[in-house]
């Protein structure tokens, strides 16, 4: 997930979602003279010094030493644009963090790089992991990477636009969907479906929709299957109902990132787009009455009377060998996944805590009923195939070129074929 806080109150408060801080930093807990210090390198996920994560990290760190004053923390903050590659270099130099908290961490596993959960968790704390999560951060049956928070998404549609359109209820299928588009549209709506399938987040985008016909960027054996039937279906359906007649707004849905889109819907301009739970609460604080709901189903799949399983991402938690520190890596791990340590980073950001105990005090004490709706999603999510080696060059592929499946003139299975054969030559490499 990459991270973007929204608005002054936002910050004020330390809350929102997904930010692209530049500002790098360190949280360490005190007394760092003898002993072990562990580093950890960590995602930025705020926007300004007043939302960074930097507080939360000194506090938490500061804790941990003071019940354990043998063991030291220090936190190296980076952004999401630079932490995986940054991780990656550091560990090819041989100076590996003992911790990192990144997008990624399949191909350390695989290259014997990390320590499995069950060498650093109590049993109790590696079993409460939300299944979804877990299953997402195991390669067979080991547990590598650790679920620290996430998201799922819901089709998110402005209620006044809605009314002044003359819509009532809401799109279970995707012939609903068109309808209600070809509805805002008349009534002059900018974007009647915000379709982002910029570089920024194009994958995610696109996966929603393959989910709702049947798809997805991976099979059920866990092999990439890009290029599959129900993939390129999806693809020609939107470039036919949705981008052809003009019901994603002006532009290049290629050229239109997650954060155009976003933006937009803040200020009144989308009718409906996929979103997450900051973007709720922001939209609220703006005085934007918001309905949210699952993503419509494919016609087919609809009346088939199946259900799809919802899209959610994580972040991940991952401890590496190089500097034999197992032990106080396992300590500091148990104390940072504490109910109260991981309800207060989650709520800080308006995410969703990864943990079974951690997600039901969530759910408790959410002040509406738009985070419960999330966090039911996520129960029932499929994530991206993180647990597939090479899925960080094959997530930046799809990226930069699956926009080009639903340009008007497009050939969506020559698209996607051509992606399928790039993330092939990566798993080779």
């Amino acid at each position: 997930m990459r991270r973007r806080l929204f608005g002054p109150a936002a910050a004020t408060a330390a809350l929102g979602l997904l930010g692209t801080l530049t500002l790098t930093g360190c949280g360490t807990s005190a007394g760092t003279g003898s002993g072990t210090t562990l580093r950890l390198v960590a995602a930025e996920y705020g926007d300004t010094a007043a939302t960074s994560s930097k507080a939360y990290w000194d506090e938490v760190t500061k804790a941990f030493h003071d019940q354990n004053p043998d063991t030291s923390v220090e936190v190296k903050l980076l952004p999401w644009t630079d932490v995986d590659r940054e991780v990656t270099r550091m560990v090819k130099d041989g100076d590996a963090p003992d911790m990192a908290l990144m997008g990624a961490y399949s191909d350390f596993a695989v290259a014997g790089e990390l320590y499995g959960a069950d060498e650093l968790l109590s049993v109790s704390a590696e079993a409460n992991f939300l299944p979804p999560l877990s299953e997402a951060g195991s390669i067979g049956s080991r547990l590598y990477g650790l679920p620290w928070v996430a998201s799922s998404r819901l089709l998110f549609y402005n209620k006044s636009l809605f009314r002044q359109a003359g819509i009532d209820g809401t799109p279970k299928t995707w012939s609903d969907l068109k309808a209600d588009a070809k509805a805002l549209k008349s009534a002059g709506v900018k974007y009647p479906y915000a379709l982002p399938l910029g570089p920024e987040e194009a994958h995610a985008e696109s996966m929603i929709w393959e989910l709702s016909n049947g798809g997805g960027w991976a099979d059920s054996s866990g092999g990439y299957n890009i290029a599959s039937d129900a993939n390129v279906q999806t693809f020609k359906w939107i470039r036919d109902n949705l981008v052809r007649p003009g019901l994603t707004g002006p532009g290049e849905p290629a050229a239109f990132n997650r954060q155009d889109a976003f933006d937009a819907f803040l200020r009144g301009d989308v009718g409906m787009l996929n979103g997450y739970p900051s973007l709720s609460h922001e939209a609220a604080r703006r005085g934007i009455s918001v309905g949210a709901i699952e993503m419509p189903q494919a016609d087919w799949l609809a009346a088939s009377g199946e259900t799809p399983p919802t899209f959610g991402v994580a972040d991940w938690m991952v401890a590496f060998k190089e500097n034999g520190n197992r032990e106080p890596i396992g300590r500091f791990l148990d104390f940072l996944y504490e109910d109260k340590n991981l309800e207060e980073f989650a709520g800080r950001y308006h995410l969703l805590p990864s943990t079974v105990t951690a997600g039901r005090a969530s759910k408790d004490t959410t002040a509406d009923g738009t985070d419960a709706q999330f966090l039911t999603a996520l129960r029932g999510a499929q994530l991206y195939p993180v647990n597939s080696p090479s899925w960080l060059s094959v997530s930046d592929t799809i990226k930069r070129n699956i926009g080009r499946a639903v340009a008007p003139d497009a050939d969506p299975k020559r698209v996607l074929e051509d992606i399928a054969e790039k993330a092939r030559s990566a798993a080779r490499d």
